[in-house]
C-alpha cells in the first residue's frame, strides 16, 4: 500500500436475509466514506444492485473479479458467486446462510494473504450457517483457527472497554473452562492490545468475579479464593497493574470501571449486557490478540426490522472507524518498537494515543 493509497477494508456481508446488506450500503452511500479508506465488499453485485433497489439508495459499486483489480475511492464489489440469491427479508435460510459463509471464508482468505488490510464483518446468524465445513460458534472462533495469535472478544466504545474470559461458552461450563493459565494468557492479550493497538502505556485492567458478590469469601463459590485472586496476585507481582475480582452487580451502575481501561468479564452476558446497556448502538466487537485486525457491529441480524429500511448504521461504520484507527495505532506501534532507538518517538506514539 503507497503513501497515496486508503487502507483497503474488506467488508462480509453477513446473513443476507437480515440487516447486514442495508447497514454496509448506508453506510458507503456516504461518499465521504472513501475519505478513509477503500473498500472491498464481499458478495455480488446482483445482490447489492438488488438490495440498493429495495432501499433506494444513491451509491455506484465497482464491481471485480479479482482482487486485483481494485480501485481506490470506489465501493469495490467482489463477485464471490455470479448467480441470483433469493432475498427473504426476515427469514431463517440456511441456503442464506451458505453465502454468509461463502463471504466470509473469501474475506478471511484475503485477509490471511494481505489482499485486504482489515476485516469488518457483518453480522451472521451463527445456528444457520453451521455445516461439515463450518463449525463454530461464532466469527471469533473462526478467526482463532485462520489466524495467528490467542484471540479474545473486545467490546468498545468511546468510554468503555470489556473483554471475556470466555465468549460463546454455555453457562454451566463456564466455571470449569476459567483456569489460572486462561486469565493469565487473556489478561497478557488484553494487556499487549491495549498498548499496540489503543497506545495505552500502563494499562489499569479490572477483572469481575465469576460468582455472586464474588464468592462472598467462599459461601457463594470458591472459584475466586482458589483460582481468580491467586492468578491476578501473580500477574500485578509481575508488573501489570490489574485489581480484582470485583462484584459483577454494582461494578457498572456504580460508575466504578470509569476507572480503568478495561474490563474483563468472566463469561458473555456478565460483559455484553451492561456493555450493550450503555454503548448499545454505538459499541464495537473487536477480536483482539490477532497478527490481523477484524471488527464488527456490536449487535445481529435483527430480523424484525429487516427490509424496513429503519435500521441505523452507527454501530457498523464506527466498526469501519475503529479498525481504521487500530490498523494505523498498530503499525505504528510495530514501526517504532522494531528500532530500539525510537524511544522518544515512542513515548510520543503512547501521549498522543
Amino acid at each position: 500500500m503507497s503513501k497515496q493509497d486508503k487502507i483497503i477494508l474488506g467488508i462480509s456481508i453477513g446473513d443476507l436475509n437480515g440487516i447486514g446488506g442495508e447497514i454496509v450500503l448506508k453506510t458507503f452511500e456516504d461518499a465521504r466514506m472513501l475519505d478513509f479508506c477503500t473498500p472491498v465488499i464481499f458478495a455480488s453485485v446482483k445482490v447489492l444492485s438488488f438490495i440498493k433497489k429495495e432501499f433506494e439508495l444513491e451509491i455506484n459499486f465497482h464491481g471485480i473479479d479479482s482482487l486485483d483489480d481494485i480501485v481506490q475511492k470506489k465501493v469495490n464489489v467482489l463477485n464471490v458467486w455470479k448467480e441470483s440469491v433469493d432475498i427473504n427479508f426476515g427469514k431463517e435460510e440456511e441456503s442464506i446462510g451458505v453465502y454468509a459463509i461463502k463471504s466470509l471464508t473469501a474475506a478471511v482468505s484475503a485477509l490471511k494473504n494481505s489482499k485486504i488490510d482489515v476485516l469488518v464483518t457483518a453480522p451472521i446468524n451463527k445456528s444457520i450457517v453451521q455445516s461439515e465445513s463450518f463449525n463454530f460458534p461464532g466469527h471469533t472462533d473462526f478467526l482463532a483457527k485462520e489466524l495467528e495469535g490467542d484471540s479474545l472478544m473486545l467490546m468498545i466504545s468511546e468510554s468503555l472497554r470489556v473483554g471475556l474470559l470466555t465468549d460463546h461458552v454455555a453457562i454451566t461450563n463456564v466455571a470449569g473452562k476459567i483456569t489460572r493459565e486462561l486469565i493469565e494468557k487473556k489478561i497478557n492479550t488484553i494487556h499487549q492490545t491495549l498498548i499496540q493497538d489503543f497506545g495505552i502505556a500502563k494499562p489499569k485492567i479490572a477483572v469481575l468475579g465469576i460468582n455472586p458478590h464474588s464468592g462472598d469469601n467462599g459461601v457463594i463459590g470458591k472459584e475466586e479464593i482458589d483460582v481468580l485472586k491467586p492468578s491476578i496476585d501473580n500477574i500485578r507481582n509481575n508488573g501489570k497493574t490489574v485489581f480484582g475480582p470485583y462484584a459483577a452487580d454494582s461494578f457498572f451502575g456504580s460508575g466504578n470501571y470509569k476507572n480503568f481501561d478495561v474490563v474483563i468479564a468472566a463469561y458473555h452476558d456478565q460483559g455484553l449486557i451492561p456493555f450493550k446497556t450503555l454503548a448499545f448502538g454505538s459499541g464495537v466487537n473487536y477480536t483482539a490478540g490477532l497478527n490481523k485486525i477484524r471488527t464488527s457491529p456490536d449487535h445481529g441480524t435483527a430480523y424484525d426490522i429487516a427490509g424496513k429500511n429503519i435500521a441505523s448504521f452507527e454501530s457498523f461504520r464506527e466498526a469501519v472507524f475503529s479498525a481504521i484507527k487500530i490498523f494505523d495505532t498498530r503499525n505504528e506501534y510495530l514501526e517504532i518498537s522494531s528500532n530500539s532507538l525510537n524511544a522518544n518517538r515512542k513515548k510520543a506514539f503512547v501521549k498522543k494515543n
